[in-house]
């Protein structure tokens, strides 16, 4: 069994000069990065790796919902996650150790968001429905799949344990 979890980074700042890779997280994003790490350490939802764009938005996202854990966390910056198709996102998935079981990737649409699509095959239709309407920042999509290795991952394979949001958490009423 192996789970893959995939965290868009929270609301980013688009300030004026700033190059997009180095945009950090506005005001609401720093606020629901660590609700969103609070709500991953307390439904036991550990990696036993985090895999990070390379984007300041995501290594700020990540950094901000990992102080929720209380046991370290093996990451590792990735700079072909940014701005990445669904396909070159599932190629860095299945070069995954085979002694890792739960996978994180924190990154950005569309990639994430497609990739999501493609890989579910079954799971809760009203959470389908929402993933297919908007994978919102800060929002987590949880996939489990029945295979031994990650190379073995592949589209249809996957399924959707949940698909929750800053907002679907109930962590916060006014998101401005």
């Amino acid at each position: 069994m192996r789970r893959l979890m995939l965290l868009r980074h929270a609301k980013s700042d688009r300030p004026e000069g700033v190059d997009d890779q180095e945009r950090p997280l506005a005001k609401r994003g720093r606020r629901t990065s660590p609700l969103m790490g609070t709500y991953m350490a307390e439904k036991g939802l550990m990696p036993d790796l985090a895999i990070v764009s390379t984007a300041r938005r995501a290594k700020e996202t990540w950094k901000r919902a990992r102080s929720a854990f209380k046991h370290d966390i093996s990451r590792r910056k990735e700079p072909r996650i940014y701005d990445a198709s669904a396909k070159a996102i599932l190629d860095i998935i299945k070069e995954t150790a085979p002694d890792v079981k739960a996978l994180l990737l924190v990154g950005h649409n569309p990639g994430l968001q497609d990739l999501a699509l493609r890989l579910i095959g079954k799971g809760s239709q009203s959470d389908l429905s929402r993933l297919h309407q908007k994978y919102p920042t800060a929002g987590l999509v949880v996939i489990d799949f029945d295979v031994k290795r990650w190379r073995d991952v592949s589209e249809g394979l996957g399924q959707l344990e949940r698909f929750e949001t800053p907002k679907s958490i109930g962590g916060i009423a006014d998101l401005r």
